[in-house]
């Protein structure tokens, strides 16, 4: 495991009530500068194939792309990392369905009204595999599905009746859901083959951002 690896998980095992002290031993001494909010691991695995294919190095910068396991999660994050905290700067990037919470957590003054301490964060219209989905196409995901031997498991899934009515992106999108760990392989997949000009806003401005 990596220095940046081991505060991930030192972050996580606080925010769950253990204690601090070694999370803020690593951040001294890594030093961490940066720490990316993300849902869940196929976000990371996304940020992750994103910052590989520009060829950063994250960790190397400085930057701790952390999943929370849910949004709800932020607030508690945000205290522990952000100003009232270890003084890191936050950023993040969520679904537009939770908004409210990154908002709550990551645009809260600094200390003492310090506005300049506002945290900038990015939303995906939908979730980021809808924004993968919309970039590449419903043609060209489908492909990638083939690539990944998971055609016939795709075509199982579009049969079903709940599936009737729904567009083939809204399918596609509830399929990478439907088994554990498909959405963080194709978190990577979608990304990596995506051209250099059709990567989502969000994504790309949260990469930009650090």
């Amino acid at each position: 495991m990596t220095d940046m690896g081991a505060f991930r998980e030192t972050v996580t095992a606080w925010a769950a009530g253990g204690p601090g002290d070694l999370a803020r031993e690593l951040a001294a001494r890594l030093p961490v500068r940066t720490v990316v909010l993300l849902e869940g691991p196929s976000d990371l695995a996304a940020v992750d194939a994103l910052a590989a294919s520009r060829g950063r190095d994250l960790e190397a910068e400085g930057v701790c792309v952390l999943a929370m396991n849910g949004a709800m999660g932020v607030g508690r994050f945000a205290r522990l990392l952000g100003p009232s905290g270890l003084g890191l700067r936050l950023t993040g990037l969520c679904d537009e369905a939770e908004r409210g919470y990154y908002a709550r957590a990551l645009e809260q003054d600094g200390p003492e009204g310090n506005t300049a301490r506002r945290q900038e964060f990015f939303v995906c219209a939908a979730d980021l595999e809808d924004e993968l989905i919309r970039a590449l196409g419903v043609s060209r995901v489908e492909e990638l599905v083939r690539e990944e031997g998971d055609l016939r498991a795709l075509r199982t899934f579009v049969r079903q009746p709940a599936q009737h009515g729904r567009s083939s992106q809204q399918q596609l999108r509830r399929f990478l859901g439907t088994k554990k760990g498909r959405k963080i392989h194709y978190g990577r997949v979608l990304v990596e083959a995506l051209s250099p000009d059709a990567v989502p806003a969000p994504l790309d401005g949260l990469l930009a951002a650090v």
